[in-house]
C-alpha cells in the first residue's frame, strides 16, 4: 500500500482540520484526489473521526496509509444503544496507537430518538471516564443537549483532560463557559452561512486562541459549496471567514488554529 506524505511549501500557512470523516462511504471512491487537493489547499493534518466499529476501523486504516492523518475513536450518542463493554475494551486497547489523538465524537443527540437520553447519558459518561483513564482529550458531539452536556462535562471532571466542542452551534455565552472548562470551541462550515448569527457571535467572542477550525465532511460543506459533499479543502474558506469576523490576516487564524490543534492533541 502505498503511503502518503504532504509536500509542504516553505512559507506555507499550513491548516489542521480537526474533524474529518474521510472514512465515510462518500470518500471510497475518490479519497486520494480529496487528499490532493486538501494538500493544495493547504491543510497539512487532519483528524479523522470514528464513531463506531466501522467507521474506527476505516480511521486506523487511514491513519496508517497517511502520514499526516491522526484518528479519533469513540462512540456516537445516536448509536448508544448499540455498545457493548466489548466496544469500550476496543477503543481503550486502540487508544494506546501512537496516531490516536483524542477519544470521540462523544455526546448526546436528543435530535434523534434512536437511543434513549439516559442510555445516551451513561455512554458518554464512561467514555469520559475512559478518557481520563488513557489521558486523552475529548471531542463532543452536541445537538439540542447543551444544558445535559455541561453538566455531565463538569460532573465528570471532565476539565482534567479538556477537549473540543465540534463543529459548536450554541451561544457565544455558552461557548466562554466551555472554554473556561479546558474546552477549545471548533467552527465549522455553518460559520460562513449568511444567516448563521450564532456561530458568528462565537467567532468574535471567543479568543483565537481557543478556537479551532474543521469541515465535518462531507457534511456541513460552507459557502458557496452549501448543499454538496464536503472535503477537507473546504476548511479555508471558514479560516477565511474567521478572519474577516475577527478582522484580522487569515495567516493569524491558520497560524493560531494550527498551534491550538497541535497543543490539544499533543502533535509536534
Amino acid at each position: 500500500m502505498k503511503l502518503f506524505h504532504v509536500k509542504q511549501k516553505t512559507g506555507d500557512k499550513m491548516l489542521f482540520d480537526t474533524h474529518v470523516h474521510l472514512n465515510a462511504d462518500q470518500f471510497q471512491e475518490d479519497i486520494e484526489e480529496v487528499v490532493v487537493r486538501a494538500e493544495e489547499a493547504g491543510v497539512s493534518r487532519m483528524v479523522v473521526v470514528g464513531f463506531d466499529r466501522l467507521t474506527i476501523q476505516r480511521a486506523m486504516d487511514l491513519v496508517e496509509r497517511f502520514t499526516f492523518l491522526y484518528a479519533a475513536i469513540g462512540w456516537h450518542p445516536v448509536d448508544a444503544i448499540d455498545m457493548t463493554d466489548e466496544d469500550l475494551a476496543w477503543i481503550e486497547e486502540l487508544s494506546s496507537h501512537p496516531k490516536v489523538v483524542a477519544i470521540g465524537e462523544m455526546g448526546l443527540d436528543y435530535h434523534w430518538d434512536k437511543s434513549p437520553k439516559e442510555v445516551q447519558k451513561d455512554v458518554f459518561r464512561r467514555q469520559i471516564r475512559l478518557a481520563k483513564k488513557v489521558k486523552l482529550p475529548i471531542i463532543i458531539h452536541n445537538r439540542e443537549a447543551t444544558h445535559d452536556i455541561v453538566e455531565i462535562l463538569k460532573d465528570e471532571g471532565a476539565e482534567e483532560v479538556g477537549g473540543v466542542m465540534h463543529c459548536f452551534s450554541g451561544s457565544a455565552e455558552t461557548a466562554l463557559e466551555c472554554v473556561k472548562m479546558n474546552f477549545y470551541i471548533s467552527l465549522g462550515g455553518p460559520v460562513t452561512f449568511k444567516n448563521a448569527k450564532k456561530p458568528k457571535e462565537v467567532a468574535v467572542a471567543v479568543p483565537l486562541d481557543k478556537l479551532l477550525i474543521e469541515t465535518d465532511c462531507p457534511y456541513l460543506a460552507p459557502h458557496p459549496y452549501r448543499g454538496k459533499r464536503n472535503e477537507p479543502a473546504y476548511v479555508k474558506l471558514v479560516a477565511e471567514e474567521i478572519a474577516a469576523l475577527k478582522e484580522c490576516s487569515y495567516e493569524k487564524v491558520a497560524e493560531a488554529t494550527m498551534k491550538n490543534a497541535q497543543m490539544l492533541f499533543h502533535i509536534d
